[in-house]
């Protein structure tokens, strides 16, 4: 349901409601106002679903929906749930708009997914021994920018020094995030001092914060380039597990909660648009149980 507000409202503040005249055109409207990697995964699942289909979207039936769920058995149970989550999504806002005649994704259940959060959720030790045995200052700030902050790999790549400003003994980092929300977040100082060597005296207010060694004139940092260091820094400190850069982002959200912070700020940190998604921090890693309560 959150995909399909999401692209609805989208859709009605540019003013594109109920001029979709094809179906190409209406899963443009759909992705409009959406993250690159959005688009490119969202897409894909529709290029996917419409090839599969083979008829305009005004004639697909529920048994076309089912067919394609059942086609999906090669996918991760992830990536099922998100193929077809948005293909409920696309026909749920084509009908909302008045291009479909009927929303036939209404009637189509989703697969369960199991809920492996915890397992992407670095112990605090871990986590310092990434941080520590890090010696490059670029890559350094990077992951320890990351912790700090737990902004999205998308918002870290995407930093100018203009988005970073002092704020008392430290300094803040301004970012615009997912669902094209901009929220500022405080730095410790000690962050700030290392960002701040970065920076040299000749990078102007629109440079890029993290800077890529290989392309011409200084280009920005990838997110494939990020998860190459984040890969390595984890190797580095003997974690034998598929470690990325939203690991950290996790591993924020959860050794604060655990040291007290309060949930509406961590909330407010990541930039979560409900509270009940940064809660599933509390249910991964919980520090009691009624078990303890038991004769064991």
């Amino acid at each position: 349901m959150e995909i399909t507000n999401r692209a609805v409202s989208t859709a009605e503040a540019t003013g594109v409601v109920g001029r979709a005249s094809s179906d190409d055109q209406l899963t443009a409207t759909w992705l409009h106002g959406r993250s690159p990697h959005t688009q490119r995964a969202y897409g894909a699942d529709i290029e996917r679903f419409r090839g599969r289909a083979g008829k305009p979207l005004g004639q697909v039936t529920v048994a076309d929906l089912q067919e394609f769920a059942d086609s999906l058995g090669d996918l991760a149970p992830a990536s099922r749930y998100r193929t077809l989550s948005a293909v409920k999504s696309l026909l749920a806002f084509g009908h909302r708009i008045g291009y479909l005649p009927f929303d036939v994704g209404r009637v189509l259940r989703l697969p369960a997914v199991r809920n492996r959060l915890a397992e992407r959720i670095l112990p605090e030790a871990d986590l310092h021994r990434i941080l520590s045995l890090e010696a490059k200052a670029r890559d350094r700030a990077l992951l320890i920018l990351l912790y700090a902050s737990g902004i999205r790999v998308s918002e870290l790549c995407g930093l100018s020094w203009r988005d970073l400003q002092a704020n008392g003994d430290g300094g803040q980092v301004t970012v615009f995030g997912k669902g094209g929300v901009t929220r500022a977040i405080q730095l410790p100082a000690s962050v700030w001092k290392l960002l701040n060597g970065l920076r040299g005296e000749k990078a102007g207010p629109d440079d890029p914060v993290f800077r890529s060694r290989k392309e011409k004139n200084g280009g920005r940092l990838r997110p494939l380039a990020v998860l190459r260091v984040v890969r390595k820094a984890a190797a580095r400190a003997g974690i034998e597990l598929p470690v990325s850069p939203h690991w950290f982002r996790h591993a924020h959200a959860s050794h604060a909660l655990d040291r007290g912070a309060p949930i509406h700020l961590v909330q407010a940190t990541l930039g979560h648009a409900s509270v009940a998604t940064t809660g599933r921090y509390l249910h991964a890693r919980p520090n009691d149980s009624s078990s303890r309560f038991l004769p064991l």
